[in-house]
């Protein structure tokens, strides 16, 4: 439930986004005001400069990559291709890498213009620009996916400094554990670093949701892009530098700048799915599972025991220490067998407030819990590093408050904090980033990396494009009926200004015997579970490749379509 100050957000929002016009006109005619003169926040539904000018050299690497292909194409028609990659935990971030690869092989890389990214798939892209070059090297991408895992002492000293921040969250701490658990690195660089780039990559655009604003906001609140030049909300068409996104505002004016987010900060907002209440429902013990107990105060319970045993797992995956490893185990155990323990006896006799109140002193019990086994620790791997009891001591407190991504807000006469959180909570694909006027997409390839229903991405996205009014292809509701057991590509074609859309499941009739495999290949690949083993990496990536060389003729065809769909734009 909210509190009375996020209801105050989300109407603030509200009342933002009727006055938006005439805040413009505010802005314009500021003066006297250094933040003022340098125009600070941006109001506009057009690509901003520094985009322009990225995008217009890319074209020029675009052009190339299909004259190389073959492909007839002038420099005026060079089509609007992104890839989306959907989220998906490791799962999504492993098989991008995969999927990229393999279009570097069958030189098709290059032919992108964006890439845009949600959720897992962010970890992989956050990992990829950490190369200036990579586009043209994904065995050196592929290889970082086996290297070294980072140390726990190096995760533990990032996240030290950074818990001396005004808005230190618990973004921060699943950044860090993402980072080097998964993608095996701590890049300290920041995103507005790949604006000073030359072109040689695809223009890569990430995106977060607003979280009250998700939960009872406007739909054009809720969705907000960054890309290596700006940072805002795509709907409202209000944005400021990437490199002033955490900085303090006051009634739209820059009133401190503070450094700029790393890529470790960054990932942590971008890929915390935990973040929304609704995804502690997929882990609820049997005795709980009960329509009468499972109310706002058992998913307070739940998010807490939940958000424990995923630091647990991920810190496991930095140490390599049997006695730190047996420790580790020690305490997840402790967790799972107090809340496995049967407890509904205690809960027939309460009313709701009653209810509550023991759910809430549950959660403080198992916060009790961790600092009794930190507390008894011997000497060891956790004990020599200081800084570990820093996960104790400074993180519990954020599990109880539920404190992810914070960060300063730059909107008028609104609170001076909003939090971002993972985008696939709401659509696990950037589609909305992508539809529209904006960036005139022709062709949108869209590998399929989510868990749950399949076609949900693009339903929701459909949905959302009849909201706000944009282009979207016609989905055929009988192609939804092989959720269950889908093809390895569907092309959904767009007329006029929808975009055509190239859909890619991971796991499909090509690999998966019948419903039953693709079913067990799901699960055994879900994306709340342990980092993956070597097997499994190497599994994932070399699905996603298949997948992709199986389905080169597919792409190099709706390519050629694409460029006659420009060609014919600009003869109409």
């Amino acid at each position: 439930m909210l509190t009375g100050k996020e209801y105050l957000s989300v109407f603030l929002l509200f009342f933002w986004l009727v006055f938006a016009d005439s805040l413009a006109k505010s802005v314009d005619n500021m003066e006297g005001n250094e933040a003022a003169s340098e125009n600070v926040i941006r109001q506009s539904r057009s690509l901003c400069a520094g985009e322009q000018e990225y995008v217009v050299r890319r074209k020029l690497v675009v052009l190339e990559s299909l004259n190389s292909l073959g492909i007839s194409c002038t420099e005026d028609a060079v089509p609007h291709i992104a890839l989306l990659a959907s989220g998906g935990g490791q799962r999504a971030a492993v098989a991008l890498i995969g999927f990229l690869y393999q279009m570097e092989k069958e030189g098709l890389l290059d032919t992108l213009l964006y890439l845009g990214g949600v959720s897992g798939s962010t970890w992989s892209m956050s990992s990829l620009y950490s190369d200036p070059d990579w586009s043209t090297n994904m065995d050196k991408a592929v290889s970082r996916l086996t290297g070294p895992a980072v140390g726990l002492e190096e995760a533990l000293a990032w996240l030290s400094e950074k818990s001396k921040k005004e808005y230190f969250s618990l973004s921060d701490v699943w950044g860090v554990l993402t980072s080097t658990a998964v993608m095996r690195q701590i890049d300290l660089r920041h995103f507005s670093d790949e604006a000073r780039r030359n072109s040689t990559n695809p223009y890569p655009i990430y995106s977060a949701i607003e979280k009250h604003c998700f939960s009872n906001g406007p739909t054009e609140g809720k969705w907000f892009e960054v890309s290596p030049h700006e940072a805002g909300f795509p709907e409202i068409g209000l944005f400021v530098k990437t490199s002033h996104l955490g900085s303090r505002f006051q009634s739209g004016e820059l009133l401190e700048q503070k450094p700029e987010m790393d890529m470790v900060e960054l990932q942590g907002v971008l890929g915390c799915a935990l973040a929304h209440g609704d995804m502690i429902k997929q882990f609820i013990p049997p005795w709980l599972n009960v329509p009468e107990y499972t109310d706002s105060a058992a998913e307070e319970y739940l998010r807490v025991y939940n958000a424990l045993v995923k630091l647990v797992d991920l810190t496991r995956n930095l140490i390599k220490q049997p006695t730190a490893v047996s420790d580790l185990d020690k305490l997840e155990k402790i967790l799972q067998d107090m809340v496995n323990c049967n407890k509904s006896e205690l809960l027939e006799s309460k009313d709701p407030d009653g209810r509550k109140g023991l759910f809430q002193q549950w959660s403080l019990d198992l916060l009790g819990a961790v600092e009794t086994w930190s507390e008894t620790l011997e000497d060891g791997t956790f004990t020599t590093h200081g800084q570990f009891f820093l996960l104790v001591k400074r993180v519990l407190p954020l599990i109880i408050n539920w404190e992810w991504g914070t960060t300063s807000n730059f909107l008028y006469q609104y609170p001076d904090r909003f939090h971002l959180i993972d985008a696939g909570i709401m659509i696990n694909v950037a589609y909305p980033s992508f539809l529209g006027d904006k960036r005139d997409i022709d062709l949108i390839i869209a590998p399929e990396y989510s868990a749950g229903n399949m076609f949900e991405t693009l339903t929701l996205a459909r949905d959302y494009a009849v909201s706000m009014k944009k282009p979207f292809p016609e989905i055929d509701n009988k192609i939804l009926e092989e959720r269950d057991w889908p093809k390895n590509c569907y092309v959904f074609e767009g007329k006029a200004k929808e975009p055509t859309i190239v859909y890619l499941p991971l796991f499909n009739r090509q690999n998966c015997k019948d419903e039953e495999e693709f079913k067990a290949k799901m699960e055994e690949y879900s994306t709340f579970q342990r980092p993956f083993s070597q097997e499994k990496i190497d599994f994932v990536l070399e699905t996603a490749k298949a997948n992709m060389k199986n389905n080169n003729e597919t792409l190099l065809r709706e390519i050629n379509r694409a460029i006659h769909r420009r060609q014919n734009k600009l003869q109409g």
